[in-house]
């Protein structure tokens, strides 16, 4: 989005364009330019879909689809429409200094932009800046999605491995009992979890009944 600075700075630029423009005389003959500040091109804009929506209000559903043929703004006419609608209590002075691509910015995304747009009703005189800081104020920051933990880590070749985290248990119950299942059956403590954990499944799935002291 052009700041203020940026846009007088283009403006002066386009100025200097028109002046060569005018005198090469390998121009094409008859071409004229007209240099319009970013007001003039905002109230054009507002001036345009007001025009609009006052047209398709006034004419007949046969006469307004001829007009947007003969303006040719067949096919353009919503976005107007829309900024006609947002836009309705304000007049086209009094966006002037808005940038015309945050009217277009405003319009198309109304619902979200709503507390914005009432906002400015409020203001005795509506500027860029104004706009912008309304708009920065209202900006709800992205809640950052806690990271889901995983146990996969990648090798070198693109394969992966599961990994698991340090487990921290009072009085160290949890890895004393692996220790001892290591030393006594000769087991790796991969292969344990490994069995601990189909056992685990089998419980869960119905196909493993875990049965009281006494039960037969």
């Amino acid at each position: 989005m052009m700041t203020q600075v940026q846009s007088v700075i283009a403006l002066s630029e386009f100025g200097k364009y028109v002046e060569e423009k005018a005198n090469d005389s390998n121009s094409v003959a008859g071409e004229k330019f007209q240099v319009l500040s970013l007001a003039d091109v905002t109230k054009t804009i507002l001036h345009h879909a007001f025009w609009l929506a006052d047209q398709k209000q006034k004419l007949s559903q046969k006469e307004y689809k001829k007009l947007l043929i003969d303006q040719g703004w067949k096919g353009e006419e919503k976005k107007y429409l829309k900024i006609a609608a947002v836009f309705s209590k304000f007049s086209p002075q009094d966006l002037a200094q808005v940038e015309p691509l945050t009217v277009y910015q405003l319009a198309n995304n109304s619902n979200k932009y709503k507390p914005v747009i009432d906002a400015l009703l409020d203001i005795t005189t509506i500027t860029q800046e104004a706009v912008r800081s309304l708009v920065k104020q209202r900006r709800t920051p992205r809640q950052s999605k806690p990271e889901k933990p995983s146990i996969w880590r990648r090798t070198k070749n693109g394969g992966r491995y599961c990994q698991i985290p340090p487990i921290h248990s009072e009085y160290e119950h949890t890895g004393v009992t692996l220790q001892k299942m290591m030393d006594s059956e000769g087991l790796t403590a991969q292969q344990i979890v490994s069995e601990a954990i189909a056992l685990r499944q089998a419980y869960k799935e119905g196909r493993l009944v875990l049965l009281k002291e006494g039960e037969a």
